[in-house]
Order: structure tokens, then C-alpha cells, then sequence
């Protein structure tokens, strides 16, 4: 299965808003064509797999649910912010937060989850297919 992201933006709104020329923001689309790390049509961006990666964005991610300790949440949501992830999420629910992560990655960023005082639990769950 092949993840991409797309972009409906005519090439010269993206040019405006890049602060560039509309021929100058073309070689750099062709470039990132021939890297493979877009795909390009009338009216569209894909963003590919490759792309995604390169962005530091996974295809098979894994999710991390973390409750926390009340009169630690501060620093914990601190100490967080300084762990490389894709995304970090504070919710209000049965979990105080929600941590997108790269699946290669999960182990590594338990391990310093299980550091930070004031982590009370953990839950993994890994995606096996997107959905959408």
C-alpha cells in the first residue's frame, strides 16, 4: 500500500504564496518530480511515500496513549515537545495525551517516555492499514 498526500493548489497560488516566480517554483516541482517525492497534475500535488518519509512522516505509524499525573502535566507536555514525533496530541478523555510516532521508532521513544517522571501509563497501538 502506497500513502500520499494531496494538495489541490494551482501552481501559480502556490507560487504567490512561496514568495517565488511561478518558473522558478517549476524546477524546484521537477526536482522534487525526479526525487520521486511528488507526483504532479493539473491542479494537483502529491506528496509520495518517499516525500512523507523525507518530511519525517511514516505510512505505518504507531500511536502512543499516555495518562499522566495531574500535578505533573507540565512537565511532562514540556519534556514531550523535545522527543522527535510526528505529532503530539493533549486530549481530554480516559488518556491525558496521544503520541503519533513512527513505528521504527516505538521502542526508542517508550524508553524515554519511561523516563519522564509523572508518566503514569502507557498503551501502543501500531497501525496495520490505513483506512483512508
Amino acid at each position: 500500500m502506497t500513502s500520499t498526500y494531496s494538495t489541490h493548489i494551482r501552481q501559480n497560488d502556490l507560487a504567490k504564496e512561496l514568495g517565488i516566480s511561478r518558473q522558478a517554483l517549476n524546477l524546484h516541482l521537477k526536482r522534487l518530480r525526479n526525487l520521486n517525492y511528488i507526483r504532479t497534475g493539473r491542479g494537483f500535488i502529491d506528496v509520495t511515500e518517499k516525500g512523507l518519509n523525507a518530511l519525517g512522516f511514516s505510512s505505518t505509524p504507531a500511536f502512543i496513549f499516555i495518562k499522566v499525573s495531574p500535578s505533573k502535566r507540565s512537565e511532562v507536555y514540556r519534556k514531550i515537545r523535545e522527543i522527535a514525533l510526528q505529532r503530539a496530541f493533549r486530549v481530554a478523555g480516559d488518556v491525558d495525551a496521544i503520541l503519533v510516532v513512527d513505528r521504527d521508532k516505538l521502542n526508542e521513544i517508550l524508553r524515554r517516555l519511561s523516563e519522564i517522571e509523572g508518566v503514569k501509563d502507557t498503551r501502543s497501538y501500531v497501525a496495520i492499514e490505513s483506512l483512508k
